[in-house]
């Protein structure tokens, strides 16, 4: 018989075990995918056409996806819930670092660092703030959270709230915040599914969308968070070879290093003496002044929309009959009919759709195509003109508030937070949060190098040439979507310039293996990288929503109406619906995906770290204290955020919004408000009310 002595032993001998199956299942997974990749190379040196390719990337990475799926399912709560809470911390690490390298640190993490420089500018702070607030963000994660939420076995992280306040209120709260926030982030996931999905197949992007979310939900809808670590494992694995590989051939291709992370310094001073050249160029400058023309165009039509609408669309259809009167050739038919039928058809639209031109033409206009210069840390000059020192001021205050809302918005992500509660013990969820930030620090110390490598590639290879000598793949990405890349010859000479050139920040990783020249089988790696990426997010996403409507909110009301096995299933329906819901607002493509994920960022800060901190740390916080301090961080996150939406201008006087930037701070970064007012009423509320 065993004795009680001997329970911890064989506890440790089954964890042991355990681990001992996983690191044989993630070797020959490994092997597995290193076999696949070398027998799609030798099916393209054979012939194996490029229509082919993509499709079969997409169809076996989900299918695998799938299976893994399928076979982690599971209707115990437990192992739904927090995967039995027996997940050794290496995998654990792999698994959130899957959940956290989403479509935004796979796609455009880079394209931020590309377009935006270290430093950025004030609208746009630099793809730097995001290196370093997502990264810092994880030492919070290890020293003021992960631990102390490990050591009181939840489930989700309403569940704190209400364990440690009381009271249903603190967990409704948290609940339908976890909701807001997590839904706007997995949009940006499903987002980058579709533009994938599209690229790899040649689909229509809604199509694609449909096609990347069945993989997310045979992995979430059948096993849960079990189903799911496993299947992010398996993730990752990709995630890492598709952006480490294509970067360091390109690295090696131009540096003689495939380490970029340490050989690519070397780039940054030639860069920068491109963009010194470029700002002097006849040429460019002809690129300048030619969207500065347009953009006075615009101005002037939009001083009077309906008359000059009106006015257009009559040029347009004269302009129709005249090329069918005289039997012009059918292109130059089609392209007018095309301008007279994506003619706006209200003023209401033309004024929208001539501000947003207006608007890019003014940036466009502007020295090196509206991009800061690469390696600047700020914008503007401390030592400048009044003007520049107040640019520099204003570009370094967004850089530290962005900085500052993404390290707190990730202390307080419920998806990434949930992950470390299937630690089998406290110190395993402080090795997983170790793990986590060793698997992420590899793709993010390579993200600046790639960015060099690319802008460098742009220059030096691109710029100067014939329209007619430009490569492939930017015809072909042409196609995709015009918002990822878009060239014209606006000067009339016949080359490229760097002002011609529009690439969407989406666009930086998906071309690079095109860009170094690579087969097209590590086009089809990289797309199914960046797959993976959004997929591995969207689980735990839509895991976090339908557990929170069901478990938090729906049952909690109704304790008795259902067995714990009822409550699983009924989650699982609910995940699907919030995926179809997530679906269609993603379809609608309302917006780049970086920006998308930094405001849930904010939302998370706001709501949930200010009030868990003191709850961990402060025996003092109460139950008033802790819903005040919510719904005020959260309620002024909010309305700045909204204030300067163009529905919310649209719907409500402009006497009940924002009056303009508070000390100029972009919306994205509301938290840097809603924080410090979320603590300072929690604390004094908790003293006013103390028990």
């Amino acid at each position: 018989m065993t004795q009680p002595s001997d329970r911890p032993g064989i506890h440790a001998l089954h964890a042991r075990a355990y681990s001992s199956r996983w690191h044989r299942f993630v070797g020959l997974y490994v092997v597995g995918v290193l076999v696949f990749l070398g027998c799609m190379g030798w099916a393209e040196h054979l012939g194996l056409s490029r229509l082919w390719i993509g499709p079969i990337f997409l169809f076996v990475t989900v299918m695998v996806y799938a299976l893994i799926g399928i076979s982690g399912r599971t209707g115990s709560p437990e192992e739904y819930y927090v995967a039995g809470r027996r997940i050794p911390p290496i995998y654990n690490g792999m698994a959130a670092a899957a959940d956290w390298m989403s479509a935004a640190s796979f796609i455009s993490l880079a394209g931020a660092l590309y377009l935006q420089g270290y430093g950025g500018t004030p609208e746009n702070p630099g793809g730097l703030a995001y290196v370093l607030g997502w990264t810092g963000g994880f030492v919070l994660v290890a020293l003021l959270v992960a631990p102390h939420l490990r050591a009181m076995r939840l489930y989700t992280l309403p569940d704190f709230f209400q364990q440690r306040f009381g009271g249903s209120w603190p967990r409704i709260i948290a609940a339908l915040s976890a909701v807001l926030c997590s839904f706007t982030y997995v949009v940006a996931q499903i987002y980058g599914v579709g533009l994938i999905a599209s690229r790899l197949t040649g689909v229509q992007f809604e199509i694609g969308i449909m096609l990347g979310l069945g993989g997310v939900l045979v992995c979430s809808f059948l096993g849960g968070m079990k189903a799911i670590t496993w299947t992010q494992v398996s993730q990752y694995i990709v995630v890492l070879l598709a952006f480490l590989a294509p970067m360091s051939w390109l690295a090696y291709k131009q540096l003689g290093n495939p380490v970029a992370a340490v050989a690519y310094d070397s780039h940054l001073q030639a860069i920068a003496d491109m963009e010194t050249r470029l700002l002097a160029a006849p040429e460019e400058l002809q690129v300048r002044q030619e969207f500065e023309r347009r953009a006075q165009v615009l101005e002037y039509k939009l001083s009077n929309v309906a008359q000059n609408l009106e006015q257009e669309r009559q040029l347009l259809q004269e302009r129709v009959r005249y090329l069918r009167s005289i039997h012009s050739d059918m292109a130059s038919i089609v392209q007018a009919n095309r301008e007279l039928v994506n003619l706006p058809r209200t003023p209401e639209e033309a004024k929208i759709l001539w501000q947003e031109q207006m608007h890019e033409y003014r940036q466009r206009s502007q020295p090196l195509n509206g991009v800061p210069r690469h390696t600047l840390p700020f914008a503007g000059d401390p030592e400048g003109s009044p003007q520049e020192q107040a640019l520099f001021d204003k570009s370094r205050r967004n850089f530290l508030a962005l900085m500052f809302c993404l390290m707190l918005g990730t202390a307080g992500l419920p998806h990434l937070l949930t992950r470390y509660y299937t630690a089998p013990s406290v110190a395993g969820a402080r090795s997983s949060v170790a793990w986590s930030l060793f698997f992420i620090a590899l793709l993010y110390l390579s993200a600046p190098a790639l960015a060099a490598l690319v802008k460098y590639e742009v220059m030096h290879k691109l710029v100067g040439v014939r329209f007619d000598e430009l490569p492939t793949w930017i015809a072909q990405w042409s196609r995709v979507d015009s918002s990822l890349l878009a060239v014209e010859d606006v000067n009339g000479d016949g080359r490229l310039q760097w002002g011609e050139i529009r690439l969407g920040a989406d666009l930086i990783m998906l071309a690079t293996p095109e860009i170094a020249g690579l087969p097209y089988v590590m086009s089809g790696l990289v797309a199914a990288g960046g797959l993976a990426a959004a997929l591995s997010t969207a689980d735990g996403l839509l895991l976090t929503i339908s557990n929170a409507l069901v478990r938090d909110l729906y049952f909690q009301a109704r304790p008795h109406q259902a067995s714990t096995e009822q409550r699983v299933i009924v989650s699982k329906f609910v995940l699907m619906a919030v995926a179809l819901a997530a679906a269609f607002v993603a379809s609608r493509r309302s917006s780049d995906i970086l920006p998308m994920v930094a405001a849930s960022f904010s939302i998370a800060a706001s709501a949930f770290v200010p009030v868990m901190v003191l709850g961990i740390f402060w025996r003092g916080t109460n139950r008033m204290g802790a819903v005040a301090g919510m719904l005020s961080g959260l309620g002024v996150t909010l309305y700045y955020m909204l204030s300067h939406t163009a529905l919310a201008q649209a719907l409500f006087p402009k006497a009940w919004l924002a009056n303009g930037m508070w000390w100029d701070i972009q919306p994205v970064s509301a938290a840097v408000f809603g924080v410090p007012v979320g603590l300072v009423v929690a604390i004094v509320v908790s003293y006013w009310k103390k028990p």
